[in-house]
């Protein structure tokens, strides 16, 4: 049976702040996939711990899934970290550009805090968001997503 794992990312999480509803969603599709959560993990906005327990939670699991920092602003550094953990070169990539610029609608709208959310890890393929258009992405055996519960379900 294949081991999952998720990683929360965010000082909003440790501080009290938010409440995390992915995990129990993520708990749920999993078990009914058949391939149930084995561990799960919360880490601050700090690039070398997400690093770390990406790496150590992708060696351990089959499948890894990460939900927060990869918004718009100054503290998403998932992205930026991820890709530090793969070795992977991370830009704006055209695709994901587009998609942005198709969802806002206007070239103008399409801010550099919002085409920060067109970064992505080199070799990952997205993954459709039709709520805010913002793609996550797939990298080797972790797939990142948004924390904002309606966009990661």
């Amino acid at each position: 049976m294949p081991r999952s794992a998720m990683l929360a990312i965010g000082d909003e999480l440790l501080s009290g702040r938010t409440k995390d509803a992915n995990l129990h969603h993520l708990a749920g599709v999993l078990t009914e996939a058949g391939a149930p959560l084995a561990e799960a993990r919360v880490v601050s906005d700090d690039h070398g711990a997400i690093v770390g327990a990406v790496n150590a939670l992708r060696a351990a699991h089959d499948y890894v899934f990460t939900s927060g920092g990869i918004g718009p602003t100054h503290d998403d550094i998932t992205a930026d970290a991820i890709a530090a953990a793969f070795g992977a070169a991370i830009d704006v990539r055209e695709d994901a550009r587009a998609i942005l610029e198709r969802h806002y609608g206007d070239p103008a709208k399409l801010t550099e805090a919002r085409l920060r959310m067109a970064r992505i890890p080199e070799g990952a393929a997205l993954i459709e968001n039709p709520v805010s258009g913002a793609p996550g992405f797939r990298i080797g055996n972790v797939f990142v997503m948004a924390g904002v519960p309606a966009v990661f379900q």
